[in-house]
């Protein structure tokens, strides 16, 4: 049996309990993005194949279920999601400061609050799964007739992380907006978050990733503690906040900024913003807070095609259309100027 060592605030710290009892068994809150306005498919979909029910969140585009960790491997073949996070904590009616510095100091110091250790154990798993994914691959290209086998295993294809770069998610744009009322006026630093979903609304503030800075106080302060830690390896994180809503008196820019620091002191991780372990997510919608682990490097859309053209459909969004449109084995579906092919792929 395992149980959570110490004070659980860094990953892999168990220890082994010769005389207790199987524990209970690891189970994971997911949450998911999906194409907007297919939240209900996406949860049908996860009804079906995992056998859990969902729950289709206030902010638009993310769906939420419970499964055991075991569970991975099928999550990550879902057709209809976009990207995995693991939920650390959910509030559902988070009350913020008025004033900007007590509301920032608040999200700092709930960091140490934050029960960390069992969603970073499912970003372990998670890890160890994308490493055999990593080498089954390799070993399908060293030999071809292997490649066969693991076609009949499904849907392989829907779990790729594939790093390739220079090849960045076609959600994603260039993180500058106009302002607008409750809306973060400046054009935040780093690169937009892999777990974003494209949104319309006036209100709605792009994701923004931030690290913290390497000459600043705490980035100082980790540095010296790695030193005396002499630690073998030290993780490299980032903090991706998206927030929605006209009422916060903080950016997304200084929220991901302030947590991102506490969250550096806390776990004494590196903070990196292009080369990181663990992309930590701070979801903000009105007074809706969602801490989660990104458990996607890229959105699972790209699972097919290897070359976007500019009018390419999203893998997630022909899948949705297909699951709407309820295809039978008889059924004869036409696809005039298929382009790249992503509905008949489906």
């Amino acid at each position: 049996a395992i149980r959570s060592g110490g004070c659980g605030r860094c990953p892999g710290m168990a220890e082994a309990a010769g005389d207790a009892g199987p524990g209970p068994e690891l189970a994971a809150v997911i949450g998911a993005t999906v194409p907007t306005g297919f939240e209900q498919t996406a949860a049908e979909e996860v009804r079906e194949k995992l056998g859990s029910a969902s729950r289709i969140s206030r902010d638009r585009g993310k769906i939420y279920f419970e499964v055991p960790a075991r569970s991975l491997p099928q999550v990550h073949r879902l057709r209809s999601v976009d990207n995995l996070f693991v939920v650390v904590q959910e509030f559902k009616d988070y009350q913020f400061e008025e004033k900007k510095e007590d509301a920032l100091k608040h999200l700092e110091d709930l960091v140490k609050k934050l029960p960390w250790t069992d969603p970073l154990k499912v970003w372990e798993l998670n890890n160890s799964l994308k490493k055999k994914k990593t080498k089954r691959k390799k070993h399908n290209l060293q030999s071809p007739a292997s490649r066969e086998k693991l076609s009949d295993g499904g849907e392989e294809g829907g779990a790729d992380q594939n790093t390739t770069n220079g090849q960045e998610d076609c959600a994603q744009n260039p993180v500058a907006v106009e302002p607008t009322s409750g809306q973060d006026a400046e054009t935040p630093q780093g690169e937009t978050s892999r777990n974003g979903v494209e949104e319309e609304e006036d209100n709605e503030q792009p994701d923004v990733a931030v690290g913290v800075q390497a000459g600043s106080e705490r980035g100082t302060q980790a540095g010296a503690s790695e030193a005396g830690a002499g630690e073998a390896k030290v993780l490299r994180f980032r903090v991706t906040c998206n927030r929605a809503g006209d009422k916060h008196s903080f950016t997304s820019n200084e929220a991901a900024r302030d947590f991102g620091g506490a969250v550096q002191e806390h776990f004494q991780w590196k903070a990196d913003m292009t080369n990181f372990d663990v992309e930590v997510l701070l979801n903000i919608h009105n007074n809706e807070v969602v801490v989660g682990i990104a458990l996607t490097e890229e959105s699972l859309h790209r699972r097919n095609i290897t070359h976007f053209g500019p009018t390419t459909l999203r893998s997630t969004l022909a899948y949705g259309m297909l699951r709407l449109c309820d295809p039978q084995p008889t059924d004869i579906i036409v696809d005039p100027m298929c382009g790249t092919g992503a509905i008949p792929i489906e």
